[in-house]
């Protein structure tokens, strides 16, 4: 899964490695653009984000939505942070993941802290409500960088 490549809201080839090479990353899976639940969630992330930017941890969401949505959700609500396709191949980085819903097409709620290339702290959420911020506060802890 490191090695996959997505493409960014913008169309930019991004391999996966590359977010947590210079320090932790938080990958948050949503189902899918402009839903309410996931609008919620990564609202309240970049509402929050200089706490993440603080810690030295950098921000990035995954959906299966194809570019053009996910660029036209950045573009709505001014995310300070890497919206990610996994589009095409069609879920294959969320598969990998083991966070793929065949019923729906879509990616599950997942969320993984990748530091020094290995997973540290995971939060899944059920598909029908957003995870609380606090949650994802919960992944600075495993880090050791309390709010």
């Amino acid at each position: 899964m490191p090695g996959a490549v997505v493409r960014d809201q913008h169309g930019e080839p991004l391999r996966l490695s590359e977010l947590w090479a210079e320090g932790p990353a938080l990958l948050v899976l949503v189902p899918a653009a402009f839903s309410t639940h996931c609008t919620a969630e990564l609202g309240a992330l970049a509402h929050d984000v200089d706490t993440f930017d603080e810690a030295g941890v950098q921000l990035a969401a995954l959906s299966c939505d194809p570019v053009p949505a996910l660029r036209a959700w950045g573009d709505d609500r001014h995310y300070p942070f890497p919206l990610l396709s996994d589009f095409w191949p069609h879920g294959a980085v969320s598969r990998a993941l083991g966070a793929f819903d065949e019923g729906t097409g879509a990616s599950e709620r997942l969320s993984l802290l990748v530091a020094d290339g290995r997973v540290v702290w995971a939060l899944r959420g059920p598909a029908d409500r957003a995870r609380p911020l606090a949650a994802h506060h919960e992944a600075l802890h495993a880090l050791g960088a309390d709010r």
